[in-house]
């Protein structure tokens, strides 16, 4: 029996409970009078603070230094709070309970745009004791970890299918990666004490970045609980797993590793200032590659028609091009909804996810995955064991840029001794665990850039995002898509041979990264 992911991205995770579980969560237009209601609808969704409710909030404006100055007072004379300021990308970050906020703002003279980051109202600060995600747990399952290990293997490296899939065993025996590349994971938090990432993690570059100001105390960085909070340890482990003789081996076995955890306590949702406040803080700390494995809740799709949403995107749009400036090459996981994302219209029931969600029909064009969908981002989806599209990976022509392995228990199998269509990496408290998701192949992805600015320590994040794209191996379109004969994940892959809807410019190849 197969079960459907959610569109949650960043838990994409049907696991396999090799040594733990995991869990299974996530990464034509209609007519006139259709999109009004459902505009209505939405808006409906996110209304306006109630007295005594504070909402986080967004205001994007001119950079100079003399309107950031003099916006921050508006917002003080608005009853509002400033939290952080991003001056350089003309970013602020504050809280207010004044329900008249965010209008009020957008009125101001060198404001942008300015909106709530969230339909719910902030709450008091938690202690680290939290409740559960929003992911649904499965049933432990005892079993051992047994692999044929071939000699200078790690001990669970034969078990990884997705590494030589991408050739990274093979590129491990040229280079492993430099010590002076970087790769952050923007996330749930990393556990840095796994003896398979220890090795390999930067703490100085590491910072909690929820609320949207970074606190690099020491372990803020950290997930919250480890038990449940466990998808950035893994995505961490696919990137750098050190060749130590422990576990298993990442993509970029030597590179560095940092931690930026940007999920709330309680909900572990991504809200749009710390996403910004990481991105930033990348750009800031020398971090050369970001992994971005989510989208930026609440919506799923941020529509630039809606005041909130429109804000939402710019200040994540902002910071991209930032860290962009600044040399940081941002890898991000494509979906998990089966979506194709060129499609002249899309149906969302799951937003907004920290209210009450609406149905809402969006149009790509003007509605965006944040930030799988902006400018600067190299968007990836997902393959299982036999180099197909993932049953649940999002496509869609000149939306994707390459694939990589994220699994498919479902519909494809792997290669003895290899037993399972998930991809093996690292979980808290020392286990291994397999997932699968196109938050599996955005890590491939991230540590493979690592690799090429690894062999060419020079190159731009475009020239990374262009050498991703041109060393990829070519995988053209299947005759014919349809997972189950059933027509559930049934798609039509379009485009050429080099470039098509589900798989970009091809599979990422590690090889090449350190020999071309």
């Amino acid at each position: 029996m197969h079960v459907r992911p959610s569109r949650r991205r960043r838990a994409v995770a049907v696991p396999l409970g090799l040594v733990l579980t995991a869990t299974l969560g996530l990464a034509g237009a209609a007519s006139a009078n259709a999109q009004t209601t459902e505009r209505a609808a939405a808006e409906a969704a996110t209304p306006k603070a109630k007295a005594g409710e504070k909402l986080s909030y967004i205001v994007n404006t001119e950079t100079s230094g003399r309107t950031v100055k003099r916006v921050k007072k508006e917002i003080r004379e608005a009853d509002g709070k400033v939290i952080a300021t991003y001056r350089k990308i003309g970013v602020i970050v504050a809280h207010s309970s004044n329900p008249e906020f965010g209008e009020t703002l957008r009125n101001v003279d060198g404001v942008d745009s300015a909106g709530a980051t969230r339909t719910a109202p902030l709450k008091a600060a938690t202690t680290t004791e939290v409740g559960k995600p929003h992911f649904v747990k499965e049933p432990k399952a005892k079993s051992s970890l047994t692999a044929a290990r071939a000699k200078d293997q790690e001990p669970l490296e034969s078990l990884q299918w997705d590494k030589r899939a991408i050739k990274a065993d093979k590129a491990a025996e040229v280079n492993e990666g430099s010590r002076k590349v970087t790769v952050g994971v923007i996330d749930t938090g990393v556990d840095d004490t796994h003896p398979d990432l220890k090795a390999n993690f930067s703490k100085k570059q590491s910072a909690n970045c929820v609320g949207g100001k970074a606190d690099t105390s020491p372990g803020a960085w950290r997930p919250y609980d480890p038990s449940e909070d466990y998808h950035g340890t893994h995505v961490a482990g696919i990137i750098a797993a050190p060749r130590n003789g422990v576990g298993i081996a990442g993509t970029a076995p030597n590179v560095k590793v940092a931690s930026l955890k940007v999920s709330e306590p309680e909900t572990a949702l991504f809200y749009s200032e710390a996403v910004v406040c990481a991105m930033v803080f990348a750009a800031d700390h020398g971090i050369e590659v970001t992994n971005n494995s989510y989208y930026v809740d609440p919506w799923l799709y941020n529509c630039d028609d809606q005041v909130d949403q429109k804000a939402i995107t710019e200040s994540v749009q902002r910071a991209i091009r930032y860290a962009q400036r600044k040399g940081v090459t941002t890898v991000t996981s494509a979906g998990n909804s089966s979506n194709d994302l060129a499609a002249d219209e899309i149906k969302d029931d799951s937003s907004p996810d920290d209210g009450t969600p609406v149905e809402r029909t969006i149009d790509p064009e003007h509605c965006k995955d944040v930030p799988a969908m902006l400018d600067g981002t190299t968007s990836v989806s997902a393959t299982g064991p036999e180099n197909l599209k993932s049953y649940y990976s999002n496509y869609g022509r000149y939306e994707i840029d390459v694939t990589a392995p994220g699994g498919d228990r479902a519909f494809q199998t792997p290669e003895e001794p290899a037993k399972d269509g998930g991809v093996l990496s690292t979980m808290p408290n020392g286990e291994y665990a397999y997932l699968q998701g196109t938050s599996m192949a955005g890590p491939q992805v991230a540590g493979v850039a690592a690799l090429i600015k690894s062999t060419h320590p020079k190159s731009s994040a475009q020239e990374v995002s262009w050498l991703l794209k041109a060393q990829a191996q070519t995988l053209p379109c299947p005759e014919s898509y349809d997972p189950g004969n059933r027509g559930t994940y049934a798609a039509t892959c379009t485009g050429v041979r080099g470039n098509n809807s589900f798989y970009g410019h091809g599979l990422v190849d590690a090889l090449a990264a350190v020999t071309k």
